[in-house]
């Protein structure tokens, strides 16, 4: 299966530190890595230099790049992060020329562990149905893992219950939202310290040899993988 185009311009949304958009540098590419935070996209910059892919910081929701001007974006654990992630898939479809391909990748709603910072957790049909309101063509694929990366999923989600068993009076539930993400990234570090290690996931040594997709998503299945295609007339050009 082939999923990028051999050449032309790769938009990485939301690429933090640039890892991985310099993985999909080439010569006959030009890959541009965008950021909700420009302090990180001027790291990233600085990290890889003038000689690896172009960085800048953006708002996902509203990419400042030309309407139908990128051959492939790429969209990786980024649109659960949006209170309105419709501005987000719209932003994708708009950025593409006609024949180009978006690639949206998020957590499994039924594997995912509670994270603050998802304000959306999709399964495969709800991301299907919002995609295609932007794309004629959506195929959802499942990122699924060996039995090495799910024995390792399931131990770092148990160390989340055991997290979550510490809020005996379910107050994070009660907490106005900025607070309780405020306490997560807290706190949170000093948990898994307490808890011991192994328990963050951190060091694990799993990488992408534990991973393949699939066309079958189960409830353990982590990871949801859409690609669409052919995005709507009327959406790119809305903001031309």
């Amino acid at each position: 299966r082939v999923l990028f185009r051999s050449s032309g311009i790769v938009l990485d949304v939301g690429c933090g530190a640039g890892h991985e958009t310099a993985r999909l540098d080439r010569d006959d590419r030009m890959v541009i890595g965008v950021d909700y935070d420009p302090p990180t996209a001027v790291g990233a910059r600085r990290t890889f230099g003038p000689d690896g892919p172009q960085f800048a910081g953006m708002d996902g929701a509203a990419l400042g790049v030309r309407p139908g001007s990128i051959d492939a974006v790429v969209s990786s654990h980024v649109i659960e992060h949006f209170a309105n992630p419709v501005h987000h898939a719209a932003e994708l479809a708009r950025v593409l020329r006609p024949d180009g391909t978006a690639f949206v990748i998020t957590p499994n709603a039924p594997a995912d562990f509670e994270n603050p910072f998802h304000l959306y957790r999709f399964e495969p049909a709800h991301l299907v149905s919002l995609l295609s309101l932007f794309f004629e063509e959506v195929e959802c694929l499942g990122l699924d893992g060996d039995d090495v990366l799910l024995a390792d999923f399931a131990r770092r989600r148990a160390s989340g219950e055991r997290i979550l068993r510490l809020d005996v009076f379910g107050l994070r539930r009660r907490l106005p939202h900025r607070t309780y993400v405020w306490a997560y990234a807290r706190l949170l570090p000093a948990v898994y310290r307490l808890l011991g290690p192994g328990t963050s996931g951190v060091g694990s040594g799993i990488d992408e040899s534990h991973l393949a997709l699939s066309s079958e998503i189960t409830p353990t299945t982590p990871v949801l993988f859409a690609v669409c295609r052919r995005p709507r007339a009327a959406v790119t050009g809305a903001r031309g």
